[in-house]
């Protein structure tokens, strides 16, 4: 059995800057806009590749079950079934992102498996072949594979790479976890926002069209949001809970983080237009 190790791929974290919802389609699917940003702060995925098919999950994280449902191992089974590898691999997973926290934790986890899994297997799959599986796990899968800030659209599959600034965050973590899935769901989700241009709303005030039902539904979520707006321009990103303030500097996000209650977690990270694994990806 060969033991090549890989160490250290990264799976940033997003942040929907805005997120509109235009409209539900008739598979139950909705129509949106959104701009998708990395933070510098990731899960850590290593990757021992086997020369048999096998697929073997670790965590440091005791809710994360590896069992088939899991998005790591079925990124990772989708690739093999895609390009009949068969090859297999051992995977640790140095979960940092909460989970359902709207950061993406769980796709974009997904994504590198398929990222690194791909250059480490030579199975030679294109960046657009990946996002293609990668859709057939998550939306927002295929973001963090094609690895730069974008425009979304549709059920965020269409993607047009953009430049917005890139700030430092202060995000915080409502001890609440959002299901995605209820808040699409729910009769009160607003789902007639008039799609706008991108250079419309590159320009407009942004906002999330799911933050005022999620905070309704759950109080810690509006607590934490009260709290940060005291400080900082703030929303919600996702469908939650996490929500997000920015700063021109390092310095005044770390300054909002020390006065932090204790009963809130929290984290600041730069904002990054090119993700932390495309950067990991040129490495050899």
């Amino acid at each position: 059995m060969t033991t090549q190790l890989s160490l250290g791929w990264p799976a940033p974290a997003k942040l929907n800057l805005f997120l509109h919802i235009n409209g539900r389609r008739k598979d139950g699917y909705h129509e949106l806009q959104t701009l998708f940003q990395f933070v510098e702060h990731c899960d850590y995925l290593d990757f021992k590749v086997l020369n048999q098919p096998t697929l073997k999950l670790h965590s440091n994280m005791a809710g994360v079950v590896a069992d088939s449902d899991n998005l790591i191992l079925k990124a990772a089974k989708s690739l093999q079934t895609r390009t009949n590898c068969q090859l297999g691999a051992e995977i640790w997973l140095d979960k940092r992102l909460p989970m359902g926290g709207g950061l993406g934790g769980g796709s974009s986890d997904a994504a590198t498996t398929l990222v690194a899994l791909n250059q480490l297997w030579n199975t030679g799959l294109s960046s657009s072949e990946l996002a293609e599986i990668g859709l057939s796990l998550g939306a927002d899968v295929p973001v963090f594979i094609n690895g730069f800030a974008a425009f979304a659209e549709g059920v965020g599959e269409k993607l047009v790479n953009v430049e917005p600034n890139q700030p430092w965050y202060l995000v915080l973590i409502p001890e609440v976890h959002v299901s995605t899935a209820e808040i699409f769901q729910d009769p009160d989700l607003p789902r007639n926002t008039a799609k706008v241009s991108l250079d419309a709303l590159m320009s407009s005030e942004w906002k999330n069209d799911c933050q005022a039902l999620v905070a309704k539904r759950h109080p810690q979520v509006a607590k934490t949001l009260d709290w940060l707006l005291e400080y900082a321009p703030s929303r919600m990103t996702g469908t939650g809970a996490c929500v997000f303030g920015q700063f021109e500097q390092e310095h005044e996000a770390k300054d909002v983080l020390a006065k932090l209650p204790a009963s809130i977690k929290g984290f600041v990270a730069k904002g990054a237009n090119k993700s932390p694994l495309m950067l990991r990806l040129a490495q050899p």
